[in-house]
């Protein structure tokens, strides 16, 4: 509550209007004093009068028309002549005057504060001029101790009006400014909340209702600010879109390249022909650059692959078109590759995608086997269960590294040693996915790795399986 933009302005409210009541106070008091003086000084008056019209006041009248106004004494002024009224024994020597005739309002309060902070009552001596009589003055002594618990008591009231004025005047406040500021500001906060959420949907973009001019401009430089975000966000997901599908592309065509560059290399080393001569070294140094773009468009971000066109094709077959790739970059590296496939398998996939797939896998084991002078060797399985068919491609490498395990479907993650890209098994991995299938690594070690491709047989949304 006391954290909250409504709490501290409650609390603020408070204290300014306590502190505007404490201003009022201090000549309040200093007001109620002076006439409190003033009312003294017209009750003595009335009494020199009635003294003054009987010349034989005995002293019982004197004392009770002392008592009746409150005073010890009551003496008159006019001119040079002093005349005592009216009079009875003083307790204790006077120890102030005050002259009400010209006194100004700093006087006035500065009188009235040392009244009200005096420890002890003492006999004071008021100076002023009666209504109607300006050329009288009148003069009389009392005790300033009745005046004081009369300002106490006066000020005690002022100040339970005052805190029911301000506690009052600040329920309000804090009523009107939560209503027009402080509920506005909320919905504005909550529209940043529920934006910062999903900042792509263009429903949570605010839209200004504020009656308040200033949080409706906020408002509406809060929408712009938003429509560019969105704007900006969209934006930059088509980039990285565009980007992971121009790397993806880059990847796999570089692989099909790198193919073609061998053909070529071993086309030139064996053909006669003048003509195939001239031109290879050409053709190899267009290849080159191709490879070379390739490979420098593979910084691109991610997207999801197209959707896969199944159909039954033979899986031998796919795997032969990747083993005869594969061999020819294999031939001078001491790595053979085999295939044990049933003749009869056929499976339910997209032969391109599947391609890709088996081709990533076998290309990272053979860059793998590369990499030791002793080679290696590579096997392609085939078998089928009730439920799967299933791929298994395994080598007699040295074996995944701890950092490869820990990542090793995220892209970038090059598990392959020097020229890899690290984009071969989070390109199969999603394109099994896509398959419905599963990729995983079944065993790593010294021994060597095998991975394993599960594609289900099972035909989603028909009635009948093929």
């Amino acid at each position: 509550m006391l954290n909250s933009l409504s709490g501290r302005f409650l609390i603020l409210t408070v204290i300014f209007v306590m502190l505007a009541e404490v201003l009022i106070f201090v000549p309040s008091v200093a007001r109620f004093r002076e006439d409190y003086l003033y009312t003294a000084v017209e009750r003595a008056h009335i009494a020199s009068l009635a003294a003054l019209s009987d010349d034989m006041v005995n002293p019982a009248l004197e004392r009770e028309l002392l008592e009746t106004v409150g005073v010890y004494n009551i003496v008159l002024r006019a001119d040079d002549a002093r005349q005592l009224v009216l009079s009875s024994e003083i307790p204790s020597p006077v120890a102030a005057t005050y002259d009400l005739r010209d006194a100004t309002a700093v006087t006035l309060i500065r009188d009235a504060m040392a009244t009200l902070v005096q420890d002890s009552d003492e006999i004071v001596r008021v100076l002023a001029t009666p209504p109607r009589r300006p050329n009288l003055v009148i003069e009389v002594t009392l005790a300033d101790g009745p005046l004081r618990m009369a300002m106490l008591q006066y000020g005690l009231r002022v100040l339970i009006l005052s805190a029911v004025i301000s506690g009052m005047t600040a329920i309000l406040l804090f009523w009107a400014v939560r209503r027009v500021i402080v509920l506005p500001i909320r919905g504005v906060v909550q529209a940043m909340e529920s934006y910062a959420e999903a900042p792509e949907d263009a429903r949570r973009v605010i839209v200004p209702s504020a009656g308040v001019r200033e949080l409706r401009t906020a408002e509406q430089a809060l929408r712009s600010l938003q429509t560019q975000l969105t704007a900006a966000l969209r934006q930059r997901q088509r980039l990285a879109q565009l980007g992971g599908a121009v790397a993806k592309i880059s990847h796999d065509l570089r692989n099909v390249l790198t193919t073609a560059q061998l053909f070529a290399d071993r086309l030139e080393e064996t053909s006669e022909d003048p003509t195939a001569k001239r031109l290879l070294p050409k053709l190899l140094n267009s290849i080159s650059r191709a490879i070379s773009i390739c490979e420098g468009t593979l910084a691109f971000g991610r997207v999801d692959e197209p959707q896969p066109a199944l159909q039954r094709v033979p899986l031998g077959d796919i795997v032969e078109d990747v083993i005869e790739g594969e061999r020819l970059a294999a031939a001078d590296q001491n790595v053979t590759i085999e295939r044990d496939i049933p003749h009869e398998m056929y499976v339910r996939a997209d032969p391109e995608q599947l391609y890709r797939v088996l081709g990533n896998l076998v290309r990272n084991a053979r860059q793998a086997l590369a990499l030791r002078p002793e080679g290696g060797r590579i096997a392609i399985l085939g078998r089928e269960t009730e439920s799967d068919w299933i791929v298994e491609v395994s080598d007699t490498g040295p074996g995944l590294p701890p950092r490869a395990r820990d990542h090793l479907f995220e892209p970038f993650a090059s598990a392959s040693g020097k020229g890899g890209t690290g984009l071969g098994l989070t390109i199969a991995h999603e394109l099994v996915r896509g398959h419905g299938g599963t990729l995983t690594l079944v065993e790593t070690g010294p021994e060597g790795t095998r991975f394993e491709i599960r594609l289900p047989r099972a035909v989603v949304g028909l009635d009948a399986p093929e």
